[in-house]
C-alpha cells in the first residue's frame, strides 16, 4: 500500500523523483527568486523610512541587539572577517548541499521538505517587494552602524555591496532586507538536520547553524533582529502551506495524466484494429494486410484458405516431421508459447 503524504516534512512522494527533473525546478525557483529580489527595489526613501522604524520598534522593546555585536565585529577581526564569509558562502553551501543529501538518503521526505523550502522562499520575496527596508549598514553614520563587509573586503571576493563580488553590487538589491532568508533557509537547515541528522554532532550542528547565523547577521550590519525574527515567521507558515502547495501540485499532475491518456489509449487501439489514416479499419484475418504484433494471439490464420494446427507455424508442419502414426504427445515445445508446462 503506498503511503500517504502528511503534513509537514514527512510527505512521501507519489512518484519517483529524478535529479534531472529536480535541478532545473531548484535553478528556475532561485533564478526567479534572484530577478524578483533585484527588480522589487522600490523606492531608497521608503527604504530608509521603513528601517528606522524597525530600529525604533527594537529600542522600545529592548530587543537593540545590533549595535554591540556590530561594535565588536568591527573592533575584533577575527571575529569580523569569519563572519563575513559566513555571511557571503555559506548560504550558497549548506542549503544545496542538504537538498542533495535528502535527495539521495531520505528520498522518503525529499519533496515536501523542497516544497517548504521554495514556499517560504516565495513568501519572502513577496515581502522584500512589499516592504522594502534599508540595513542598518546603510543607514547614516550617526546611527552608528559600521559595514564589516566593506571594512573587510580586502579578506575576501565581495566589495561594499552586501555579499555580492566586488564590481556586481548592481546586480542585487541592497534594500531587500526583510525578512532575512539567510536566517530562515539557516531554519530549515536545522529542522532538516535534527530530525533527519540521527547523530549528536548533526543535532549540535541544527542548533549552532541558524542560531550563529542570527548572530552574523546583525553583528555584520546587514540585518535586524526582526528581520531575523521574520526570517523565521516565514519559514513558519512556508511549513503550515507545503502540504496545500503540495496536494495542488498533485491535483494539476492527475489532471494533466487524465488528458493524456485517452490520447495514448486511442492511439493503442487504432494500432491493434489496424486502423487507416483515412478512418477504416481493417480486421486482423479478413484477408487483408495484418500489421505486426496487433492480431489476435490465439487466431492460427495465415491467409485465406490455409490452416495451422497448434504448434505449427507454417501448413503442414507436422506431416512433415513425423510419420503417421508417429507424432508424440503435445509438449511445451509444439505446443505454442502460451500452453503451460507438464507438472513435474
Amino acid at each position: 500500500m503506498p503511503h500517504a503524504e502528511t503534513a509537514g516534512v514527512e510527505a512521501t512522494p507519489r512518484t519517483r523523483l529524478r535529479w534531472w527533473t529536480e535541478l532545473p525546478l531548484i535553478l528556475l525557483v532561485y533564478a526567479c527568486y534572484s530577478a524578483g529580489r533585484l527588480l522589487a527595489r522600490g523606492d531608497v526613501s521608503s527604504a530608509v523610512d521603513h528601517g528606522l522604524a524597525i530600529l525604533d520598534i527594537e529600542k522600545a522593546l529592548h530587543l537593540n541587539a545590533e549595535h554591540p555585536l556590530n561594535r565588536l565585529f568591527t573592533s575584533e577581526p577575527w571575529l569580523g572577517v569569519p563572519a563575513d564569509f559566513w555571511y557571503a558562502s555559506l548560504h550558497y553551501l549548506v542549503t544545496p548541499a542538504l537538498l542533495v543529501w535528502l535527495f539521495r538518503s531520505r528520498t522518503v521526505h525529499y519533496r515536501a521538505a523542497r516544497t517548504w523550502l521554495m514556499t517560504s522562499t516565495f513568501i519572502g520575496l513577496i515581502g522584500f517587494t512589499l516592504l522594502p527596508t534599508c540595513p542598518p549598514r546603510l543607514l547614516a553614520e550617526s546611527y552608528g552602524f559600521v559595514d564589516t563587509m566593506a571594512q573587510y573586503s580586502s579578506y575576501g571576493w565581495w566589495g561594499g555591496a552586501a555579499s555580492a563580488p566586488k564590481g556586481m553590487g548592481g546586480m542585487t538589491n541592497q534594500y531587500a532586507a526583510m525578512p532575512s532568508l539567510h536566517v530562515g533557509w539557516a531554519l530549515w537547515c536545522g529542522v532538516i538536520l535534527w530530525r533527519y541528522g540521527g547523530t549528536r554532532l548533526t543535532k549540535v550542528a541544527a542548533v549552532a547553524y541558524p542560531l550563529i547565523t542570527t548572530i552574523v547577521v546583525m553583528g555584520t550590519a546587514n540585518h535586524y533582529f526582526l528581520d531575523a525574527a521574520a526570517g523565521a515567521a516565514v519559514m513558519g507558515v512556508g511549513l503550515l502551506l507545503a502540504p496545500y502547495v503540495l496536494r495542488s501540485a498533485d491535483r494539476i499532475r492527475a489532471r494533466f495524466g487524465a488528458e493524456v491518456a485517452p490520447v495514448a489509449t486511442a492511439s493503442r487501439d487504432a494500432v491493434a484494429t489496424g486502423s487507416t489514416g483515412s478512418g477504416n479499419s481493417v480486421p486482423v484475418g479478413s484477408g487483408g494486410p495484418v500489421p505486426v504484433g496487433s492480431g489476435d494471439a490465439s487466431s492460427s490464420i495465415v491467409s485465406d484458405g490455409c490452416q495451422t494446427s497448434a504448434g505449427e507455424r507454417i501448413p503442414r508442419q507436422r506431416e512433415s516431421r513425423f510419420a503417421t502414426g508417429a507424432e508424440p504427445s503435445a509438449s511445451p515445445q509444439d505446443a505454442g508459447d502460451g500452453a503451460p508446462a507438464p507438472a513435474r
